[in-house]
């Protein structure tokens, strides 16, 4: 049987394609520093490349290259510490109102019930020792067991400190020769497919670049619009609590229900009264409006394709079968995906099998 040229071209894209799952399924740790400098690369050489654009070639590219890497690790640092005032600030509140609040649960909810049909006794006794048990735990017994841990764990502790330090080395060497990695990977293509090659990586890049710039304005408006929101309501951690809030919005619905708990949790612990559940139903409410039907429509635009939907069943589905490494390729691999899909439906609409 004779096979054509295309047939034989489909054929060795579909084994290297093999090839590639094949090996990060098998080296998943090894490569797991590098794909995130790729995919950090991917994101911040733009930046790079406008700042080394404005230094009219009196500055090094190094210096640019230093200065977004110094910048996106405060900001990574600055996320972090978001959590830090939450948990200072609400861990000592949660040790006072969790016995009272255990009590008002109690004597409102069971009569409420008992109205139904419904009898529960709950035994507050013992929710109140097992949350205080934890809640008074002090925190040199917590760091204890923390280093305690770290040592029966020392494997997992060295890698991610092999990680903290590799990853920005090799994102420091990937932002110097992105442009060139990219370049030699092109070179390696056919002659002949080159133009359908940089017209499907033009499209891809086109996608994930629209998505991830408007996903990023839609982040930073929803987190100075829940920030102010709760802050009129009087919330003490309206600012961290916002601000995670919209920052965690990269990841559809995820992110919103963390923020969500968060300050129902802050609320009911500062207030103790039904004006926490008001605030959330509010700011929340008109933020998730105001998002869907405005921001993300207009920011984003569906014209993208890239549905929350299909953004979440990407993380599971590669997270599910390469590990961490495949959180971090879903999104650039669900671009990928979507411009291949387009490109087949377009032959297949236009295909005599089609019109008949």
């Amino acid at each position: 049987m004779q096979f054509t040229n295309t047939q034989k071209r489909a054929a060795a894209w579909s084994l290297i394609a093999a090839l590639m799952v094949l090996a990060l399924w098998l080296l998943g740790p090894v490569l797991t520093p590098f794909v995130v400098a790729a995919v950090l690369s991917y994101a911040l050489t733009p930046l790079v490349n406008r700042i080394d654009s404005w230094g009219w070639s009196r500055m090094p590219r190094v210096v640019a290259v230093i200065l977004v890497e110094l910048l996106f690790i405060l900001a990574l640092l600055g996320l972090v510490l978001l959590i830090v005032p939450i948990m200072a600030k609400e861990l000592p509140m949660m040790r006072e109102q969790v016995p009272l609040l255990a009590d008002r649960l109690n004597s409102g909810l069971t009569p409420w019930l008992a109205q139904f049909g419904i009898h529960v006794s709950l035994d507050v006794a013992s929710i109140k020792a097992v949350a205080l048990k934890y809640l008074n735990a002090n925190y040199e017994e917590a760091f204890g067991s923390l280093l305690s841990s770290l040592k029966l764990g020392g494997s997992v502790a060295l890698a991610i400190i092999g990680n903290g330090v590799l990853i920005p080395v090799a994102l420091f060497y990937m932002l110097m020769d992105w442009d060139k990695f990219v370049a030699r990977l092109l070179e390696l293509v056919p002659l002949p497919m080159r133009a359908a090659v940089d017209s499907f990586t033009d499209e891809a890049d086109s996608v994930l670049g629209q998505y991830l710039r408007g996903q990023l304005l839609v982040m930073l408006a929803m987190a100075i619009f829940y920030a102010i929101g709760l802050a009129l309501f009087g919330l003490d951690l309206a600012l961290p609590i916002g601000v995670f809030t919209g920052l965690a919005m990269f990841i559809p619905y995820l992110g919103f229900g963390i923020g969500l708990l968060l300050a129902i949790l802050s609320g009911l612990l500062q207030f103790a009264s039904l004006k926490a559940l008001v605030m959330v139903a509010v700011v929340y409410g008109i933020g998730q409006v105001v998002e869907s039907l405005i921001l993300t429509p207009r920011l984003v635009g569906e014209r993208i394709g890239l549905h929350p939907l299909a953004v979440i069943f990407a993380l599971l589905a590669f997270g599910q079968v390469f590990g961490f490494v495949g959180v971090l390729i879903a999104l650039p691999a669900s671009a990928v995906l979507l411009v291949g899909i387009r490109r087949i439906k377009g032959r297949y609409m236009g295909s005599k099998l089609y019109r008949g």
